[in-house]
């Protein structure tokens, strides 16, 4: 005979669901191992270096303290800085400098430059970092310390981007904080101009931003007018940064071609 079936069967215990797959903490340098490059080394060092002796001119030819003021002199100090820095991880085959930092870097660069050529090379009486009253002439000392600072500087940033650094490493979210810097600017010129006593030479560093000529209202609408542009150019060196090609390629001893970390 056979036993009776019980009325009441236990449930069987439930099958354990597949864990979900928890992302590697593996660094692609375990996977592609890094590797020296010499030349971005050298090319950022000379950046840095180009950066610096604009930065020192200004400071030899007229007060470091209103020189330090503009924004196109901070802009090539971080510039020098943060190719110095890169240079040395290209150089020792480390992990590169943050994106988000070079990317802001480099727009602040580039703001500088087309804010100098655009807005103040030809404005009358003419824009001077030392307070001059006349054009400088060419090959002194003000005029190489604005084509180090406006032109060479910042071109070398462009090219170091395009040429020596793998693209689609920025990102659309990164454009709102990289506009902290020239809104605390803005404000430090501002105040920097309320505390200085009216009539001194230079109490508000840049036409636009004058605040005796233009009052607080058209002051502050030409503010937003900027804000508005360095946004705009944060999002198409963003865009450009996804569509260009990827110069930094290394080919594997296997054949097949591996993204190595960029130095």
């Amino acid at each position: 005979m056979t036993a009776p079936i019980p009325r009441d069967i236990p449930d069987l215990p439930a099958v354990p669901s597949t864990p979900a797959l928890v992302p590697s903490p593996v660094p692609a340098a375990a996977v592609v191992p890094p590797f020296r490059r010499p030349l971005a080394a050298t090319f950022r060092l000379l950046t840095a270096l180009t950066a610096a002796a604009g930065v020192t001119l200004e400071f030899l030819l007229g007060s470091p303290t209103r020189a330090l003021s503009h924004f196109s002199v901070q802009a090539n100090i971080l510039l020098a800085l943060v190719m110095l820095v890169s240079a040395h991880r290209a150089w020792a085959a480390r992990r590169p400098v943050a994106p988000a930092l070079t990317g802001a870097i480099l727009l602040y660069a580039v703001t500088a430059t087309l804010a100098y050529h655009l807005l103040l090379a030809h404005t009358t009486p003419p824009f001077s970092m030392t307070g001059a009253t006349t054009p400088p002439e060419r090959w002194h000392g003000e005029w190489i310390a604005a084509q180090l600072l406006h032109k060479a500087a910042p071109a070398a940033a462009v090219l170091d981007w395009l040429l020596l650094t793998a693209p689609g490493r920025l990102h659309l979210r990164q454009a709102s904080a990289w506009l902290l810097y020239p809104m605390a600017y803005l404000a430090f010129t501002l105040i920097r101009g309320e505390l200085l006593i009216t009539g001194t030479p230079g109490r508000y560093l840049y036409p636009f931003l004058d605040v005796d000529q233009h009052g607080y209202r058209s002051t502050l609408a030409n503010a937003l007018l900027l804000g508005l542009a360095v946004y705009a150019l944060s999002v198409l060196l963003i865009a450009l940064d996804h569509a260009r090609p990827n110069p930094v390629r290394r080919r594997s001893k296997n054949g097949f071609r591996l993204r190595a970390p960029v130095g």
